[in-house]
């Protein structure tokens, strides 16, 4: 049930809270926070926000026009539970104090915009998202990258290349081998009571939460969540990282998002299943159909499949995405969709025969995605589809990994690098742009922000290199 301002400063008064925290997303998908005395909030805060200066959170405000106001939204209030004092949590979006409108950079405020875009449309009135973020938990992490030198090093007890390592108490042996790490059990599964933990925190914080497992890379894991309208979506993602985080570090270990820190195993993905309804009915839904797909459906994965190029600029936003976007490890580079095929960018999973549960799976993303920006960008693109009634083609059912060269040539991939999907969003973008959802200045903005981490990149010598050419 929808809670209001009032309902929120109830719980203040009668919890005896004297702490809260305001969260806000940055662009590059991080929570920032500022934690005020219960009295700075009253109703007016939901409404005209708190005052804060934007100046110094990347991409956002010059010094000059830096005055800011976070304006909480009473359905995220929840108790943080790593916190010594008892500390009301509230995720914000960011309002321009001098117009009262939302902040055109505000991540949050635009996926908002994007809905409103959507109602506007007359062709749905309400998207669903399911996202499945999936990340690692490592032992120990150390990394630099100087003038002179630079290294990573990542270590988990049950990774493969700790098989001949002295332990403390002996080596047990119970490693989990590269490329099988998909539902072992104890003694292999070292984590299970560490995910439990995870889970149950998010479910006590108003995250539907549904299973957890280890995945298929070494000290890979996943926990469940359930579908729910975009922006609701979008916030369970950052309490889903926020959470799993911080009960890493309660256990001495530390987690990671970044989508392939292990070389020749399996990077992780972020999932997401996605749906359009309006009127209370779902829209994707076709009896008899390939997949039991609605026309609208099929035209909405046109739009995908067609903007994927440049929409990856936002749902695969690092470097580091795309050494995880390459043949050999089940990421799907494909721009092809498919029923119940893991091998194609879009899946249509199998649902039987609930038109309530009809969806597509966009398979290619990952969990360093702002989720408000990749979901907005992602619905914007579906949209374009129907309106264009983009006609995706037929199914493709054969294993993609299994192709020839030859056939694989006639396939369009997702582009294989940041710098190729932001070439594809420069030249692609008026999508995007409808309903003024995003703007010429914020995709200029991300483009210039994202090039300069490619550029970073591009400069630095990398210890592989080392190994191919010092004495060639």
């Amino acid at each position: 049930m929808a809670k209001t301002a009032q309902d929120v400063l109830r719980q203040i008064k009668d919890e005896g809270i004297e702490l809260v925290d305001l969260k806000f997303v940055d662009l590059h998908g991080k929570w920032q926070h500022l934690t005020v005395c219960q009295d700075l909030i009253d109703e007016a805060a939901f409404s005209e926000g708190v005052a804060f200066d934007g100046s110094s959170i990347r991409g956002w405000k010059a010094i000059n026009e830096s005055d800011m106001a976070m304006v909480p939204d009473p359905n995220t209030a929840w108790i943080d539970p790593f916190y010594s004092h008892k500390t009301l949590s509230l995720i914000c979006s960011i309002q321009e104090p001098r117009s009262g409108e939302p902040y055109a950079r505000c991540p949050r405020a635009l996926a908002q915009k994007a809905l409103g875009y959507l109602a506007s449309t007359g062709l749905a009135d309400t998207a669903y998202f399911g996202p499945e973020p999936e990340f690692f938990i490592f032992d120990d992490v150390r990394y630099k990258s100087a003038n002179g030198s630079s290294f990573y090093s990542v270590d988990s007890i049950e990774a493969p290349w700790n098989n001949d390592r002295l332990e403390e108490g002996g080596n047990l042996a119970y490693k989990i081998q590269l490329k099988e790490g998909y539902f072992p059990v104890a003694p292999n599964d070292t984590l299970q009571d560490i995910r439990s933990e995870m889970l149950l925190t998010m479910g006590a914080l108003g995250v539907p939460i549904e299973k957890q497992h280890h995945e298929v890379a070494t000290a890979q894991h996943e926990l469940g969540i359930k579908f729910a309208e975009l922006i609701s979506a979008a916030d369970n993602v950052m309490i889903y990282k926020y959470v799993v985080r911080n009960v890493a570090k309660k256990y001495g270990k530390t987690a990671t998002f970044m989508p392939k820190p292990v070389f020749a195993d399996n990077g992780s993905g972020m999932h997401v299943h996605q749906s359009l309804w309006k009127g209370g009915q779902p829209l994707f839904w076709g009896e008899g159909t390939y997949a039991n797909l609605s026309q609208t459906a099929r035209w909405y994965i046109g739009g995908l499949l067609k903007h994927a190029p440049s929409f990856l600029a936002f749902t695969n936003p690092t470097t580091n995405s795309y050494k995880r976007l390459v043949p050999g490890f089940e990421a799907p580079v494909n721009l092809v969709y498919s029923q119940g095929n893991r091998s194609a960018a879009v899946r249509i999973p199998l649902t039987g025969m609930n038109p309530k549960a009809k969806r597509l799976e966009f398979r290619s993303g990952d969990a360093l995605s702002n989720p408000y920006l990749g979901f907005a960008a992602m619905l914007m693109a579906g949209i374009d589809g129907i309106k264009n009634q983009i006609d995706p083609g037929d199914g493709t059912d054969v294993d993609l990994f299994e192709l020839s060269a030859e056939e694989l040539a006639r396939i369009s991939t997702v582009p294989a690098s940041l710098n190729g999907a932001l070439e594809a969003l420069k030249a692609d973008k008026d999508y995007l742009l409808a309903g003024g959802v995003f703007t010429e200045d914020f995709i200029e903005n991300w483009i210039s922000m994202k090039y300069e981490e490619v550029q970073q990149l591009r400069q630095r010598p990398h210890p592989h290199e080392f190994t191919m050419y010092y004495d060639a």
